[in-house]
């Protein structure tokens, strides 16, 4: 079975660092060749994501609730996620994302801000019915030198519990 994982990308600047530490946390977290990846980078989308009703919009983000994996990525602003990814993120009903499992990445100049990704971002996710494997990610921008350590010490993390959130699934009385 080949997984479908879809990154998002809330940061204004296309082709950012933000997307590269989120794709390069997909890369560490799951095996080569057992996943498709679409990346889905909103500042591409900006004279769209405010439109009410929009097609496209309405199709990227039923592409996403239709993913394995979803890794919502932003850079920090006023301690929390972009409005361009709260944008997207609100055009989802309740339960929207129920059934993908998403990952909270969140980069930023310091550590000053590194809950944001587990306090602000990870909240909202849950309550759109996904499931977050742990705390989420802080990524310091100029740790750039540093990306595959950091990103693969995140992944061992989200790897560790997944592998125990299965094992528990393995117990569970079909639903």
């Amino acid at each position: 079975m080949t997984l479908k994982v879809t990154v998002v990308v809330g940061n204004p600047k296309p082709k950012s660092r933000t997307l590269k530490v989120a794709e390069t946390l997909v890369e560490h977290l799951l095996a080569p060749g057992s996943y498709e990846i679409e990346v889905i980078d909103l500042a591409d989308h900006t004279d769209e994501i405010f439109a009410w009703p929009s097609e496209g919009m309405a199709a990227l983000n039923a592409r996403v609730a239709e993913s394995d994996l979803a890794v919502f990525a932003s850079p920090t602003y006023k301690a929390t996620y972009t409005g361009l990814l709260k944008a997207f993120l609100d055009r989802y009903p309740a339960n929207g994302l129920q059934g993908v499992t998403a990952i909270p990445v969140l980069t930023g100049a310091s550590l000053q801000h590194s809950m944001g990704s587990t306090v602000n971002l990870a909240p909202l996710l849950v309550e759109l019915g996904a499931a977050v494997p742990g705390r989420g990610f802080y990524f310091v921008s100029t740790e750039m030198d540093n990306l595959d350590e950091l990103v693969q010490e995140a992944a061992a993390e989200y790897i560790g519990n997944l592998s125990r959130m299965a094992a528990l699934a393995a117990h569970t009385r079909p639903a």
